[in-house]
């Protein structure tokens, strides 16, 4: 008798599709989780939060009361000082960092003896701590008695300056302009870098000076990677907190009450919880307007 060797049949296609599935399905699951409850999960109880009278100092009074919080919010004048604030320290930090930046990336592309010195230099600051970097510059440089730049105007004759009572919010600007500009100049020397040299040189040979290289060459090349710093940079800006904690303290009065602080002020000095998770909401929205404009900007700027 002869027997009769059957092959194995290959599994077909759906039993291999589903055989993808459940190990694919098992990997994305953590992160989808995590992601829940890093998310959803806060920004749930804001939400829920926001439509209730609830004070930490009271805890067992609360109670539904509808829109009152938003209402209360958009009403109190320290919402919109807020606001402004946060505008003029955002544009303000981008002119900044954005035109030092470019000036430094271009200078800092040019050979010169101690380059890679200088370039660790001029990178450093932006890995010190927020609350760190706002402390050295508090205690040791804008100290009116003891800092830096007090005994070099008392040295000149005209005095300490007591900066954060007399110039608070340009305080801020100096401090956060100082802690980002590495991150831009990073940004703008590596886009610079790329730069075709060829056409550096047949500007040149056209006679080109300097002045018109940077404006007709440089710029151009660069506006790409400008357009992504400053949308990196605005998003972290309209949460700026630690320099203003430390220096400040949202103060003289609102001087350098941003959102993020004025936020803090409801939620952790009035113990107001529901308004603060109304203006909470209300950051949330803004913040996406924004995100999303930047984000459609650089999507036009890179398509061109």
């Amino acid at each position: 008798m002869t027997s009769v060797v059957t092959r194995p049949q290959p599994p077909s296609e759906s039993k291999r599709r589903s055989s993808r599935k459940i190990p694919t399905l098992a990997l994305v699951a953590p992160s989808v989780i995590v992601l829940i409850l890093w998310m959803v999960v806060p920004l749930a109880m804001a939400i829920w939060f926001a439509f209730q009278r609830y004070n930490l100092l009271i805890p067992d009074n609360r109670e539904f009361i509808g829109l009152g919080n938003f209402i209360f919010i958009l009403t109190d004048p320290a919402l919109w000082i807020s606001i402004g604030t946060t505008l003029v320290l955002v544009a303000s930090v981008l002119l900044i960092t954005i035109g030092l930046g470019t000036l430094l990336a271009v200078l800092f592309n040019q050979d010169f003896p101690g380059q890679g010195i200088a370039r660790v230099l001029a990178i450093s600051p932006f890995f010190v701590m927020p609350t760190v970097s706002a402390l050295i510059w508090k205690n040791m440089l804008m100290h009116p008695v003891n800092g830096l730049f007090a005994q070099i105007t008392r040295g000149l004759g005209l005095g300490a300056i007591d900066w954060f009572t007399d110039f608070p919010l340009v305080s801020i600007i100096i401090i956060v302009s100082w802690e980002w500009l590495p991150f831009a100049l990073l940004i703008l020397l590596t886009a610079i870098q790329s730069l075709d040299t060829s056409q550096i040189e047949a500007a040149r040979m056209d006679g080109a000076k300097p002045l018109q290289l940077f404006r007709y060459v440089v710029l151009p090349h660069l506006s790409r990677a400008i357009a992504v710093v400053a949308m990196i940079e605005t998003i972290f800006f309209l949460a700026i907190f630690g320099e203003i904690f430390v220096t400040t303290g949202g103060g003289p009065g609102l001087a350098t009450t941003n959102l993020a602080y004025y936020i803090y002020l409801k939620a952790l000095l009035e113990f107001d919880v529901g308004g603060a998770s109304a203006g909470g909401l209300i950051a949330v929205v803004l913040a996406n307007i924004v995100a999303i404009f930047l984000v459609r900007s650089v999507a036009s700027n890179l398509d061109t």
